[in-house]
C-alpha cells in the first residue's frame, strides 16, 4: 500500500472557489496553490493556511498601460513573404499575406531600404534598395524583377499580440472583454526600466505571493499564425521573436560585424532546430543569452530581496534562458516548472542543476478536454505512464496541474486517478531521492547541438507529433526510462577526443539535418576518431541517414562502420548479392513488430560481413556490423514503442559488448521495465501497459522470480 503523505503537488485555482480548493488540497494532499492564464487569486485562498501561493508574473506582457506608451518599443521580428513568381519587369509583393494580421504589422519606424532585404531567390542574391519601393498604405512592395525569377521579402514586423497569451484567449473564447496583451521588448530603455519597476511595485503589492513564477521572460519563442488564427510556424527553440536592430546594431558593437535580416529569415527556414546552426546563428543565440540571463538575474535578485522564491516556466518567453546554456546558471533560479508530455519532456526539467524542479502534468484544465461526455483520466493515464519511467530514472522534486479547477471538479473520476498519481508520485520520489538509479552504460546522443539541447533533440514544437520527427524522437523518449547514463554531445566534443566513459554513440537523423550532422561528416579528424572509438572497442548506432553527405562515392560517410551505405542512383549497375537475413540475433531476440516510422529506402550491405537483421523490398532495415575490437548496428528509424524500446537496449548492450548484464535488473516481457537503486537495496517494476502482466523479473543479481502486474501499475521489491 502506498503511504499517503501530504506535499510536492500544486494545484491551480480560482476566484469564487474558495471551499472546493479547500477539499482538493485536503483530497490530494496539496502543498501549493497556483493561478494560471486567465485567472486570479482573491485573498480568500491567499489565506489558506499550510499552503505555498504561487502567483504567475509577465514580466513583458499583460502591461497594456505602459506597452500603449511606446508603441516604438513593441517586440519586433523578421519574417519573410510567400515566394512569388515574377511574369513581368515589375512584381508587386503582398508581404503580410499569409501572416495573422492581428498577431503583427509591419514596422515601417526603422527605415526598411536600411533593414529589410528583397531577395532573387533563383539567383540568391539581394536585389539593391534602388529597385524597389513600399506602399505603406497597402503593405505592398514593388520590385524590378527578371521575368521568371522568384523573389521574397524580408520584412521587419511588430508584435501586437503576444501568441500565447492570443492561443489561449481564442482557446478559451475569452471575447472582448479581455484584453490581447501588447508584448515590448527590454532591448530599449524605457521597457528595461519599466520591467524592474514594475516587479518591485508588484511584490511591494503582492506580500502573501510565496512563490514568482515568471511565465517566463522576455523573449517568446517563434509561434506565427496564419490568416485564419491558426499556426502558421513553429519552433520551441526558435529566436525569431528575439531579434531587433537594437539588437543588431548591440551585436555588431561586440562582434565587429554586421547581421543583416536573413540571417534570422533563413531561406524562410528560421534557423529551425533541424538546421544546421550557421556561426552567425550560434553567435547570436551566445549574444542573446548572456543579455537574458543579465537582465532576469536583476529580477530573480529582486525577488529574493522581497523574501520570495523566484522560479520559471520553461515555456512561452523562455527564450535566451536555455538551462543547458552557458549562462543559465547566473540567473540565480530556486526552480524551474515546466510541462510535461511524455518522458523526455520530463527528463528535460528534470536534469536542469536547480534547487528544485517541478512538472505541470497532463491534461491542462481546459474546455478542449473537459467537457460533457469526454473522460480527461483517460490522457491523464497516458501522461502518468509515459511519464513514469523517466521519473523513474531522475525524480521531479514537485509535480501539478494547470487551468481551471473549477471544470476538474466536474470530473470525480479524473480527481481520484490524479489524487493516486499524487499519491504515487509521493512514494517514488521518497525512494528514488535517496539514491542514483542503476545505470548498465554510457550513451552519448551526437548531433550539431551537443549538450544545449539536452532531451530537447528532434523538438519541433514542445510535446508535439511531427512527420519528420518520430521516427528520432522514439529514441530520446526510450532512452529517457531506460537504464542508460545519457549524454548529449556534438562535433566540436568529438574533434576534441571522444570521452573514455562512453559506451556508445548514436547519430540519428534525416540526411543534411543539424541531427545527422551533414557537412560536420566532411570533417576528417571528426570521422577519423569516431572510427578509432568503434575500431577500438566502443559501440555505434545509427539510425535513419546517420553520417550521411554525398562525397566521394559514399552517402554514409560511416558506411564501413556500418556495414551498410545507400544507392542514390549513381551506381545502380552494381549488383548487390548481400541480402542473407542473420536469423536469431541477440539484438532482435525479443522483437515481433518493428515500428520504423518513416521508411529510409534503397539501403543495402556493403559486404558480405554485414549481418542484416531485417530485409524487405530488397533494402536492408536494419543491419549489425563488427569493426575492428568494436560493433556498430543500423535501424532504418526508431518510433516510440514498448518494442522498440526493447530494441534499443538490445542494441546498446550488443554494440557495447555488454549483452552479459542485460538480464540484470529486468523484465522478460518487453511491457514491464526494471529501475533499481543498488544503493538502498530497493527495485521496482512498472507496468507501462493497459493490461495485466505475468512475467519472469530478474534481480540485481539475475536471479528469477514470476511477478503479476496489474495495468499502469507499480510494484516495489526489497533485496
Amino acid at each position: 500500500m502506498i503511504d499517503k503523505k501530504r506535499g510536492r503537488l500544486t494545484l491551480p485555482s480560482e476566484a469564487n472557489f474558495y471551499d472546493e480548493t479547500c477539499e482538493m488540497i485536503e483530497k490530494l494532499g496539496a502543498d501549493a496553490i497556483r493561478d494560471s492564464d486567465g485567472t486570479y487569486l482573491p485573498d480568500e485562498i491567499k489565506d489558506i493556511e499550510g499552503v505555498d501561493i504561487y502567483t504567475n508574473f509577465f514580466p513583458t506582457r499583460g502591461h497594456n498601460e505602459f506597452a500603449e506608451t511606446v508603441p516604438f518599443e513593441r517586440s519586433r521580428f523578421f519574417l519573410i513573404s510567400d515566394f512569388v513568381t515574377a511574369t513581368s519587369d515589375i512584381t508587386k509583393i503582398d508581404f503580410l499575406k499569409g501572416y495573422y494580421k492581428k498577431q503583427l504589422i509591419a514596422d515601417y519606424d526603422y527605415d526598411p531600404k536600411k533593414w529589410w532585404q528583397v531577395y532573387d531567390r533563383s539567383t540568391g542574391e539581394v536585389v539593391d534598395p534602388s529597385n524597389w519601393e513600399i506602399d505603406k498604405e497597402k503593405d505592398i512592395v514593388s520590385v524590378k524583377t527578371i521575368p521568371y525569377h522568384v523573389y521574397t521579402v524580408n520584412f521587419l514586423a511588430y508584435g501586437i499580440w503576444d501568441p500565447v497569451q492570443m492561443y489561449n484567449h481564442i482557446t478559451n473564447d475569452w471575447g472582448d472583454e479581455v484584453a490581447h496583451h501588447i508584448p515590448f521588448d527590454v532591448r530599449y530603455e524605457k521597457s528595461s526600466e519599466f520591467v524592474e519597476k514594475n516587479l518591485e511595485k508588484w511584490l511591494q503589492e503582492n506580500p502573501k505571493t510565496n512563490v514568482v513564477r515568471f511565465t517566463t521572460f522576455f523573449y517568446q519563442f517563434s509561434l506565427f499564425f496564419n490568416e485564419d488564427a491558426k499556426e502558421k510556424y513553429v519552433d520551441w527553440f526558435g529566436y525569431s521573436n528575439s531579434v531587433s536592430p537594437e539588437a543588431m546594431i548591440a551585436f555588431e558593437k561586440e562582434y565587429g560585424y554586421r547581421l543583416t535580416s536573413e540571417d534570422f529569415v533563413d531561406q524562410g527556414f528560421y534557423n529551425s532546430n533541424y538546421r544546421i546552426p550557421s556561426k552567425k546563428y550560434l553567435d547570436y543565440i551566445d549574444f542573446q543569452q548572456r543579455f537574458v540571463s543579465n537582465k532576469a538575474k536583476k529580477l530573480v535578485d529582486l525577488v529574493h530581496k522581497y523574501g520570495k522564491k523566484a522560479i520559471m516556466f520553461l515555456g512561452d518567453h523562455w527564450i535566451g534562458t536555455e538551462p543547458y546554456g552557458k549562462y543559465f546558471k547566473n540567473i540565480g533560479l530556486d526552480g524551474v516548472v515546466g510541462s510535461v508530455g511524455d518522458g523526455s519532456t520530463l527528463r528535460i526539467i528534470s536534469d536542469i542543476d536547480v534547487p528544485m524542479t517541478e512538472g505541470r502534468f497532463l491534461p491542462y484544465f481546459f474546455p478542449d478536454e473537459f467537457y460533457e461526455g469526454n473522460d480527461p483520466s483517460i490522457e491523464a493515464k497516458d501522461n502518468w505512464v509515459k511519464a513514469r519511467r523517466a521519473l523513474l530514472r531522475n525524480p521531479l522534486d514537485r509535480i501539478g496541474y494547470g487551468g481551471y479547477l473549477s471544470l476538474a471538479y466536474k470530473f470525480p473520476k479524473f480527481i481520484d486517478y490524479i489524487t493516486k498519481v499524487a499519491d504515487e508520485f509521493r512514494e517514488i520520489y521518497d525512494i528514488s531521492s535517496k539514491a542514483k538509479p542503476y545505470k548498465a552504460c554510457k550513451v552519448a546522443i551526437l548531433n550539431s547541438w551537443g549538450s544545449i539541447r539536452t532531451w530537447g533533440a528532434y523538438v519541433v514544437a514542445h510535446g508535439k507529433w511531427f512527420k519528420l520527427a518520430y521516427s528520432y524522437s522514439g529514441i530520446i523518449e526510450a532512452l529517457s526510462g531506460m537504464d542508460m547514463d545519457v549524454k548529449f554531445i556534438n562535433f566540436e566534443d568529438v574533434k576534441k577526443g571522444i570521452d573514455k566513459d562512453i559506451d556508445v554513440i548514436i547519430n540519428a537523423g534525416d540526411a543534411y539535418t543539424a541531427f545527422s550532422g551533414g557537412e560536420n561528416f566532411l570533417d576528417p579528424e571528426v570521422l577519423a576518431n569516431i572510427r578509432k572509438f568503434v575500431y577500438e572497442g566502443g559501440g555505434f548506432i545509427g539510425i535513419g541517414d546517420p553520417s550521411a553527405y554525398q562525397h566521394q562515392g559514399r552517402f554514409f560517410q560511416l558506411a564501413d562502420v556500418l556495414g551498410v551505405d545507400v544507392e542514390k542512383g549513381f551506381s545502380q549497375g552494381f549488383d548487390r548479392y548481400f541480402t542473407q537475413e542473420t536469423k536469431d540475433h541477440f539484438i532482435t531476440k525479443d522483437l515481433k513488430e518493428y515500428k520504423y516510422g518513416e521508411e529510409k529506402p534503397n539501403v543495402y550491405a556493403i559486404n558480405e560481413k554485414t549481418q542484416i537483421l531485417k530485409y524487405e523490398n530488397n533494402e536492408v532495415y536494419m543491419a549489425a556490423n563488427d569493426y575492428g575490437k568494436g560493433r556498430s548496428f543500423y535501424a532504418m528509424g526508431l518510433s516510440y514503442s514498448l518494442e522498440n524500446t526493447r530494441l534499443l537496449k538490445r542494441a546498446i548492450h550488443y554494440v557495447s559488448h555488454k549483452e552479459d548484464i542485460l538480464e540484470k535488473y529486468f523484465a522478460k516481457d518487453i511491457r514491464l521495465e526494471v529501475t533499481a537503486y543498488p544503493e538502498i537495496s530497493k527495485y521496482c517494476v512498472i507496468n507501462n501497459s493497459n493490461e495485466k502482466v505475468k512475467s519472469i523479473v530478474y534481480d540485481g543479481d539475475k536471479n528469477a522470480h514470476e511477478i503479476e502486474i496489474d495495468a499502469g501499475e507499480i510494484i516495489w521489491f526489497e533485496e
